[in-house]
């Protein structure tokens, strides 16, 4: 199947490691160009160097509100175009409601929401008719995740945004959904089964829980991604995707 991706130029936030590069990975892959950010300059260089000549990256911080403009500006400059988007930032400090600190929650909303909108709001003034913009989000958008109460404050709330976007641009010919990963092999889901006393057996207890019976993998992730940033997925919009090989209970 031909998911037209060939010569598409996207923005792809955290895409140095996990998710995001996974998702930038594949669309390469399929003939894609992109613009990929992490927040260390040579971090972002190496990644952008490993997936050859259709990548190039950018140092950038998603709670600068200067980034949004930059980020479309070296799509449009590096490869002529931009198509679309995928915001997907790191995961905010774990602990409680009575754990976490003001500092803890103030970081991740300029981070993980305020910047994530700023992003959206940019593209959606930028894109085109056949632009996609895209969240990568989290199942606590449906079920609170115990241990990760700032993630489950915040992700739900980028859901509600996304939507109401999608509505309001879908008119342009121009689409917004999410993509909400369940438990995918990343560092990040390594760290939190190690706040366990027994991360195998975390793990073991976790994957009995989900259908597929096994954590996925990011390859798994980021060809979902690509082809709902690609044209292929032309008519999907305005919706959370899961990719959490049927864990989420409800339909």
């Amino acid at each position: 199947m031909d998911l037209g991706l060939k010569d598409r130029v996207y923005v792809v936030t955290g895409a140095t490691r996990g998710l995001g590069n996974a998702t930038a990975r594949e669309l390469v892959a399929d003939g894609a160009k992109v613009v990929i950010t992490g927040r260390d300059e040579k971090t972002v260089a190496e990644a952008a160097a490993e997936l050859g000549p259709n990548a190039v990256g950018v140092a950038a911080d998603n709670a600068d509100p200067a980034v949004a403009g930059r980020l479309v500006a070296a799509a449009r400059e590096h490869f002529g175009g931009f198509d679309g988007v995928l915001i997907s930032v790191g995961g905010p400090a774990p602990g409680s409601a009575a754990d976490n600190t003001d500092e803890q929650w103030q970081a991740a909303f300029d981070t993980v929401f305020l910047g994530a909108v700023r992003l959206a709001r940019t593209a959606a003034a930028e894109l085109h008719e056949g632009g996609v913009i895209a969240f990568v989000l989290s199942s606590s958008v449906y079920e609170p995740i115990a241990g990760l109460t700032i993630s489950n404050g915040l992700r739900p709330g980028l859901a509600g945004f996304a939507k109401s976007l999608a509505d309001e641009v879908g008119p342009r010919g121009i689409r917004v959904l999410g993509v909400l990963p369940g438990r995918i092999g990343t560092d990040r889901l390594r760290q939190l089964d190690g706040l366990s006393p027994d991360p195998e057996a975390t793990r073991a207890a976790n994957e009995a829980k989900i259908p597929l019976r096994r954590y996925g993998t990011p390859q798994e992730f980021g060809r979902a991604a690509a082809f709902l940033l690609s044209p292929a997925a032309s008519y999907v919009t305005g919706i959370m995707v899961p990719v959490d090989g049927g864990a989420r209970s409800g339909f």
